[in-house]
């Protein structure tokens, strides 16, 4: 069964129709940059142009880099502030035309990587965290979901985490991996130190690269792997919360 999934970033907007038999792209995403200022309007558009390319007509999951709780966005730390408290499902529903799931990005890409992908099969406490704009987190209990944990606005040396580890900060800041991958340490370290996980997964588009930091972080001592679904993972995950909401998941 195929469903559609939209993965709203910081930097662009991916969607895909996904097969959820085997919990991958059942066609090649579309992407377009996320606009600037990124307003609830402009986010819109841009999610109703991927579903548009594709002449979707079925459930929609998107994903979305904040806190979301029924379907209205509550946090806004990547995009625009005219996102806190909208009632984002309703808006894209309307839209669209068709019936929308909206879920936390990070919540959304965990799932993926649970049912399909690095965390499949595993219980204890499992944690994944992408870095990407932010640093988004998914922590699983067992299997089960802690939903809008948001582990990336922790603080760490004075600072944002995710102002100092995520991979826009290696970007902006032009860290060598070997600097950044300091950086990614402390960060994982304090996450160890609060949730004892028995398992990181590294996801978001860095992930793709995991041969060139990973290795060189020691001081964690929690199995640590790159997400296999990649940078698809959020819209593998928004097309699970599609189809379970209209109960076909």
């Amino acid at each position: 069964m195929n469903v559609f999934g939209v993965d709203i970033g910081g930097s662009g907007i991916k969607g895909a129709p996904v097969d959820l038999d085997k919990g991958d792209l059942a066609e090649a995403r579309h992407k377009v940059l996320t606009p600037h200022p990124s307003t609830p309007d402009a986010l819109a558009g841009c999610v109703k142009e991927v579903v548009t390319h594709f002449g979707w007509s079925g459930p929609v999951g998107v994903t979305f880099p904040g806190v979301v709780t029924g379907g209205t966005t509550r946090t806004a730390a990547n995009v625009d502030a005219g996102w806190v408290d909208r009632d984002a499902q309703s808006m894209l529903s309307d839209l669209l035309g068709l019936p929308v799931t909206v879920l936390n990005d990070a919540d959304a890409a965990g799932v993926a990587e649970m049912s399909f992908g690095a965390g499949r099969g595993r219980g204890g406490t499992v944690i994944l965290l992408t870095f990407g704009t932010g640093i988004g987190s998914a922590v699983f209990t067992d299997g089960k979901l802690v939903p809008n944990t948001e582990l990336g606005h922790l603080e760490l040396g004075g600072h944002e985490a995710e102002k100092r580890a995520s991979t826009k900060a290696k970007e902006d800041e032009d860290l060598g991996w070997h600097h950044w991958a300091r950086r990614v340490e402390k960060y994982l370290a304090h996450v160890e130190m609060l949730f004892s996980p028995e398992l990181f997964i590294i996801g978001g588009g860095v992930s793709r690269k995991a041969e060139k930091f990973l290795p060189l972080i020691e001081g964690v001592r929690a199995e640590m792997v790159p997400a296999q679904l990649q940078n698809n993972a959020g819209i593998v995950g928004a097309a699970m919360a599609a189809a379970v909401a209209v109960g076909k998941g």
